[in-house]
């Protein structure tokens, strides 16, 4: 069967994004059909990004609280069996953030990427789920950006300082999920993590860099070891890159792992259409 999803995961600076469009590239250099979902997708088809959760009972109420805006909060949600999935971002972005601070701010509390492991973990293992069955269907190769491996770790062990044990067998869960694409999972990684991460401290603004600093070293692993400031978020990194490591090693999908340390464009291509040619036909 041919590779339906390609995975791109490594560590902030590494260079997943550009690996990301040089394959949507190559891809479509080789005539295959493909969809590329960057991290932070409003669209993205198996994660979640900008979406609020509640339970069936948990919506109905928060429609009553807010009867002014209730056709537009249906408008934009996902009603399953399992309770509603509000689009609260895209829905701001349409309504141009004419929305009350407060519903905005009530509705992020309850993002899918705040609620406690024991609720995310089901309803990120169900999306995986529907999102095999869609592309099953579809004769697009999916490329995804960081959601497999980095959005597990970021809130299981990042966020909620969770066992090794328990974001592993997440990350290996999903791996059981997606089989049915063949997938192929590419790792980019470098020489040094620091480096890449001053690159993409310069490179980045500010407001990336001050609430990367704080989402890892205030919450979770990074509070618990009491790390601090650009240091105390290298050492996380590092933890955090030791347990990717681990969980690459026992991943049985094809997988690859590249070294972009030099940054040369021309080289990388080079080697990320070989990559293609080998794993993919």
């Amino acid at each position: 069967m041919n590779t339906k999803l390609i995975l791109i995961e490594g560590l902030p600076g590494s260079g997943k994004s550009t690996t990301a469009r040089l394959l949507h590239g190559l891809l479509k250099a080789h005539h295959i059909q493909n969809a590329f979902f960057s991290e932070g997708d409003l669209n993205h088809p198996a994660d979640f990004e900008g979406v609020a959760y509640y339970t069936p009972d948990g919506f109905k109420e928060l429609l009553a609280v807010n009867s002014e805006y209730a056709t537009v909060l249906k408008e934009n949600t996902d009603l399953k069996e399992i309770g509603a999935f509000v689009f609260y971002k895209k829905m701001n972005e349409a309504y141009q953030s004419n929305l009350p601070k407060e519903l905005f701010d009530e509705l992020a509390k309850n993002d899918i990427y705040e609620l406690p492991l024991d609720i995310h973990i089901p309803l990120l293992i169900n999306s995986w789920k529907e999102f095999v069955q869609q592309a099953l269907k579809s004769n697009k190769t999916y490329i995804f950006e960081c959601c497999f491996i980095q959005n597990p770790i970021t809130i299981g062990m990042i966020k909620y300082n969770t066992s090794r044990e328990i974001v592993t067998d997440y990350i290996l869960h999903l791996a059981k999920i997606i089989e049915p694409l063949n997938p192929l999972l590419i790792y980019v990684d470098q020489e040094s993590l620091r480096t890449s991460f001053e690159k993409a401290l310069r490179e980045r603004d500010n407001s990336w860099s001050e609430g990367f600093i704080n989402y890892y070293t205030n919450q979770g692993y990074g509070k618990a070891h009491d790390y601090r400031g650009v240091e105390g978020t290298v050492k996380v990194l590092e933890a955090r890159k030791l347990l990717e490591n681990e969980i690459v090693n026992k991943l049985s999908l094809k997988k690859v792992i590249v070294d972009n340390s030099s940054y040369d464009l021309t080289q990388y291509q080079t080697l990320l259409e070989e990559i293609i040619k080998e794993k993919l036909n």
